[in-house]
Parts: C-alpha cells; structure tokens; sequence
C-alpha cells in the first residue's frame, strides 16, 4: 500500500511497479523502473528514502531512517530478501545478501557485495568492489571480478523486466 503520512507523499517513478502487499509511507522517492516485492516495508515516517533507478527491493526488506535523517540507495541496487537498511548509504550497482542488516551511518561502496546473513555495523564503511561477510562483517580479500559484475548486470535486468511484467497485470 503506498501511504501519505503527514502531508509526506511517497513519489514513483516511472515504470517502477510497487506490490500491493508492499508497505511505502511517507517522506519516499522510488525511481524508474524498480522492483519492490511483497511484504516490503519502506518507511519515510520520520526520516526519507530515496531509492535510485532500476534498484529491485525483494520480498519482506525493511527500508527506514532516523528523524530527519535519510536513507540512500543508489541505482541497480539488489536488495535480497528480507535484509534491513536502517539509516545508511548505499552506493550503485551494490549488493545486499538476503537476511543482511546494515545499520545507521553506514556505508557500501559501488559494486560492494554484503553476503547473506551479513552484519554492517553502525557507522561502518565497505570499499567499492569489495565483498564483506560475516557478523560483524569482514571484508574478504579478493576484490570482486569483472565476470561477476557482468553475470550480475543480468542477473539485476530481469528485476526491470519482473517489474515491467508485473505492471502489465497480475493474474
């Protein structure tokens, strides 16, 4: 359902298709093209979101931020199932592993990759084009390769086309 609060429109973009099982309130800014899957929460209550084009938000991940903070989240983001972005920065093309938190302050670097279950502490900073895994996290030695972001160029694509998909009707 997408929600005014407080006079705070939530505004979509263009070809972004927003589930109707998915929550977005408030103080929100949804770009071109994005995905965002059942059960989402995407909460600008009290602080704002904005959420870059082409970015796919995958079922049940909570997206807030602090009184009169904001939430980032750049352009072909994924966000896996159920992972919490509270209050952080998040830079383009990243990746977010499902169940992953990455918490106030915050921030992950274009290209970074924070695998699944894994824990950004507040205020910690994670390279562009680095992997980070764990709880806390840990940044893994190999920067990511230039085959993985092509395989994930693709992988990031059929969210834009899910979304396209979706928007021509549920059945």
């Amino acid at each position: 359902m997408i929600s005014t609060f407080e006079d705070r429109t939530p505004q979509i973009g263009p070809d972004a298709y927003v589930h109707p099982s998915a929550d977005v309130l408030g103080h929100v800014r949804i770009g071109a093209g994005c995905w965002i899957g059942p059960g989402a929460r995407i909460r600008g209550d009290y602080g704002q979101i904005e959420i870059g084009d082409h970015t796919a938000v995958e079922d049940n991940c909570v997206i807030h931020a602090r009184p009169g903070e904001q939430t980032t989240i750049g352009r072909w983001v994924t966000l896996g199932h159920a992972c919490i972005v509270h209050n952080a920065t998040i830079h383009d093309w990243a990746i977010i592993g499902m169940g992953a938190i990455v918490s106030d302050w915050a921030i992950v670097g274009e290209w970074a990759v924070i695998g699944e279950g894994t824990v950004v502490r507040q205020r910690q900073e994670i390279p562009a084009g680095r992997i980070a895994v764990g709880t806390p996290a840990k940044l893994l030695e190999k920067p990511i390769a230039d085959d993985f972001k092509t395989q994930w160029r693709g992988f990031k694509a059929l969210y834009v086309d899910l979304a396209k998909r979706y928007r021509a009707g549920l059945t």
